[in-house]
């Protein structure tokens, strides 16, 4: 069956936002859950900012942008929207249990064909797969922030994962204007969590040992290795809670060179998580 309606799940976030921005300026239609009206509306608040910076840029015209915007409903009824679902991207908090829980009560209504995209950028996909009665169904799609803007979607295999399942992921994928990358073995991080995640702990350590300041360690991302921004700006961009969560989590199954400095864990125990409380590594006007 083919696919024309999208349900992101955790659309009130800045990447379920982001997705389904993505999704609706592809042209599919798309149905936005989250747990309440408040949540719902930030969310659609994002993707109105995100597709009038599209105006802005000559990204899109006015008429695509709200062709865009008519393209997607609002649900705080999972099971509702999971009903007349095409496809499923979970994007919900990076909490295994709360992402199992939205599996499990999709997996109950979606019709049989449906495939599960979990946004998830450190859980086994193997293991959330078993929470469904579809493992074959579940693959890991995991988007980078902002989602409008990058390019890479890297996508997941689980041990039950078909190859029909990575076919129409991949297709799915270049429908939405994006390139894709396939992490073959369900290892924790994947390919590029483990990546960023070491080169921001190791970032942080430098501040934290008094080597450079944080300004310093951006500029030599930037300009040393042509980074398109700082990787401790990046780490303020992915909520320095995220960030440490993901890094705790790695250095338990790696080792500890993922292991976070005490700065990072100071940050986070003051609530500066970066870009969506106004303060991290920088400081910053918009918070959230």
């Amino acid at each position: 069956m083919p696919i024309e309606h999208v349900v992101v799940v955790g659309g009130g976030g800045q990447m379920g936002s982001g997705i389904a921005q993505v999704v609706a300026q592809s042209g599919l239609q798309v149905t936005l859950v989250d747990v309440d009206d408040q949540a719902l509306e930030r969310g659609i608040r994002r993707i109105e900012r995100g597709l009038e910076r599209f105006v802005r840029a000559d990204k899109l015209d006015e008429a695509q942008a709200r062709d865009a915007r008519a393209r997607i409903v609002t649900s705080s009824d999972l099971e509702a929207a999971a009903e007349r679902a095409d496809h499923l991207v979970e994007s919900v908090i990076e909490d295994y249990e709360t992402k199992c829980d939205v599996l499990r009560r999709a997996d109950g209504v979606c019709r049989d064909d449906v495939i599960f995209a979990s946004n998830t950028s450190q859980f086994a996909i193997s293991k959330l797969a078993a929470a469904t009665k579809r493992p074959d169904r579940v693959i890991g799609s995991h988007w980078f922030n902002p989602p409008p803007m990058m390019g890479l979607i890297e996508l997941i295999r689980g041990i039950e994962t078909s190859d029909g399942t990575l076919a129409t992921t991949v297709e799915l994928a270049h429908r939405f204007g994006k390139e894709t990358i396939v992490c073959k073995k369900d290892s924790q991080g994947f390919v590029t969590s483990r990546l960023i995640a070491l080169l921001m702990v190791e970032a942080a350590r430098i501040v934290d040992e008094g080597v450079a300041d944080a300004d310093d360690v951006n500029k030599a991302c930037r300009l040393a290795f042509n980074h398109a921004q700082g990787v401790l700006d990046t780490a303020d961009l992915s909520g320095l809670d995220t960030v440490e969560r993901v890094a705790d989590n790695l250095a338990f199954h790696l080792g500890d060179r993922f292991k976070p400095p005490q700065i990072m864990r100071a940050l986070v125990n003051a609530g500066h998580y970066g870009r969506k409380t106004g303060r991290g590594f920088g400081t910053y006007g918009d918070a959230e």
